[in-house]
C-alpha cells in the first residue's frame, strides 16, 4: 500500500502554497523571550560526519531530459523593499537571522562557497551559471516581476542577458499576482498592486520579447518557453495567450511553449490554452502533518512540520493526467527564514532523498511522449524557503552533487 493510501490527506493551497498560521498565534514577548534561551545554548552544532561535500568532479553528460532550476533574482536592494522592509533589505536579511524552532530543525541557512552575494555584481552570475552548468543543471528559470508595464527585481535578468559571459540556458516566469507584505505575515498589504486587463496582459510579450530572441533562451521544439505562475488570474486567458504566440510568430520565432504552474486554481490547465503545466512545490503536496511529533525549542511554535521521506514516497506515486505535466522537485522546503515561530518545514531532508526524488522525475520525463524532456527544482537560490542547490555550510556541494548524480543516471540510460 502507497503511502497516499495511509497519510491524512492534506493540500497546500495557501498563499505560497504552504499551512497558513497567523501572526497573532506568536505572541511576541514570549518569542523574544525563546529568542534569548536559543542563543544562550546549543541547538544546532555543525554539520554532522559525512555530510559535507566539497567542489569536484565534471560535467555530466547531456542526456534526453534536461533539469531547469528556478531563480530568485532578490539578492540585491531595491527601492521598494527599502521601503516596506528596511534599508537594505534582501533575501539574505531574513535568511540569516532564522533560528530552530524544534529538534533535529535545521536553522539557521548559511552561505557557504558562492557567500552572501549581491546580484548587482554579474561577476556573481558568471560564477553562478559556471557552477551549475558543472552540475548539470540545464537552465535557470528566473521568476520575472512585471506590473502593467512596471518591472521590478529586474536589474540581475538584464544583466544577464546583456553578458554572454553569463553562459547558462535559461527561461522566464511571469509572476503575475500583486506584491504583498505575505511574507511578514501581512498579506493585505499591497505594495504593487496586479490587476489583469487583456490589453495589459497582451503587452507583456512585448516587454519580454528581447529575451525570447536570445540564443541562449530555452526552446521546446524551437519555441520559447514561457511560465505564467498563475494563469487563473488572466482574463480570457486563451485570447491572450494566442495573442503572445502570433507577436512571437511576428517577430520571426517559431512560435511559443507556453506553461502553466499548477498553484491556486490550476487543476484543469487545458482551459488555459497552454501546452504544458509545471508543478511548483509545495503547492499540491499531499502530506501528514507531524508537528505533534516533534519536541519544541519554541513552546509557542505556530508552524508545521511535514517529513521529507513521506513526501518523497508520495510524490513517486502519480496519476496519469490529460494534460502534459512537467514535474518538480525540491532539495529541502522550510520558509521559518520568512515566517519566524510559523514557519512550514518539510524535515529530513538528505541529498540522497533529493537524489531518489529527482532521479524518479527524470524517469518519468524520459518516459513521457507527449513531455518537452523537463524536470524543474524549485530552486536554485530560495533561502528563506530552505529550497537551494547552492553550496551551504552543512551540506557543501551535496545537493549539486546528488543533482548531476541522478542526470548522469538519466543519461547512461539513454546511451
Amino acid at each position: 500500500m502507497g503511502l497516499l493510501a495511509r497519510v491524512t490527506r492534506r493540500m497546500f493551497r495557501s498563499t505560497g502554497g504552504i499551512a497558513p498560521a497567523t501572526a497573532e498565534s506568536m505572541r511576541e514577548d514570549a518569542y523574544t523571550g525563546f529568542v534569548e534561551d536559543l542563543q544562550a545554548s546549543s541547538a544546532y552544532d555543525g554539520p554532522q560526519e559525512g555530510e559535507y561535500t566539497t567542489r569536484s568532479g565534471t560535467s555530466p553528460a547531456p542526456g534526453a531530459v534536461r533539469a531547469i532550476a528556478f531563480y530568485l533574482p532578490q539578492f540585491h536592494p531595491i527601492p521598494e523593499n527599502d521601503i516596506h522592509w528596511g534599508e537594505g533589505f534582501t533575501e539574505w536579511t531574513n535568511t540569516t537571522k532564522a533560528l530552530p524552532q524544534f529538534e533535529g530543525h535545521y536553522q539557521p541557512r548559511l552561505a557557504d562557497a558562492l557567500g552572501y552575494y549581491d546580484l548587482r555584481l554579474a561577476e556573481t552570475q558568471v560564477r553562478q551559471a559556471a557552477l551549475a552548468r558543472l552540475y548539470g543543471i540545464g537552465g535557470f528559470c528566473y521568476h520575472y516581476y512585471w506590473f502593467a508595464g512596471r518591472r521590478v527585481m529586474n536589474r540581475p535578468i538584464e544583466q544577464m542577458l546583456a553578458n554572454p559571459a553569463i553562459d547558462l540556458p535559461f527561461c522566464l516566469s511571469w509572476a503575475n499576482e500583486p506584491w504583498t507584505r505575505a511574507w511578514d505575515g501581512r498579506s493585505q498589504e499591497v505594495i504593487i498592486p496586479y490587476v489583469s486587463e487583456p490589453e495589459t496582459d497582451r503587452r507583456f510579450i512585448d516587454d519580454v520579447m528581447p529575451f525570447l530572441k536570445d540564443p541562449r533562451y530555452l526552446r521546446v521544439n524551437g519555441k520559447p518557453l514561457l511560465v505564467v505562475y498563475r494563469a487563473a488570474r488572466l482574463k480570457n486567458a486563451a485570447a491572450t495567450l494566442d495573442h503572445w504566440r502570433a507577436r512571437a510568430r511576428e517577430e520571426g520565432l517559431a512560435g511559443l511553449y507556453i506553461v502553466c504552474a499548477l498553484t491556486y486554481n490550476t487543476a484543469e490547465p487545458l482551459e488555459y490554452g497552454v501546452d504544458a503545466a509545471v508543478e511548483f512545490p509545495p503547492h499540491g503536496l499531499v502530506a501528514r502533518d507531524r508537528t505533534p511529533d516533534y519536541p519544541k525549542h519554541n513552546a509557542h511554535f505556530a508552524g508545521s512540520i511535514f517529513d521529507y521521506a513521506e513526501t518523497v514516497e508520495a510524490e513517486s506515486v502519480r496519476k496519469t493526467d490529460a494534460f502534459t505535466r512537467i514535474r518538480t522537485v525540491f532539495p529541502a522546503w522550510d520558509n521559518e527564514a520568512r515566517a519566524p515561530g510559523r514557519g512550514t518545514c518539510f524535515t529530513g531532508s538528505t541529498p540522497a532523498l533529493y537524489r531518489r526524488w529527482l532521479s524518479f522525475a527524470l524517469a518519468e520525463a524520459r518516459r513521457d511522449p507527449r513531455g518537452p524532456g523537463l524536470v524543474f527544482v524549485n530552486a536554485w537560490n530560495e533561502w528563506a524557503e530552505g529550497a537551494y542547490l547552492e553550496p551551504d555550510r552543512r551540506f557543501g556541494f551535496a545537493y549539486l552533487d546528488a543533482t548531476r548524480a541522478a542526470l548522469a543516471g538519466i543519461a547512461s540510460s539513454d546511451a
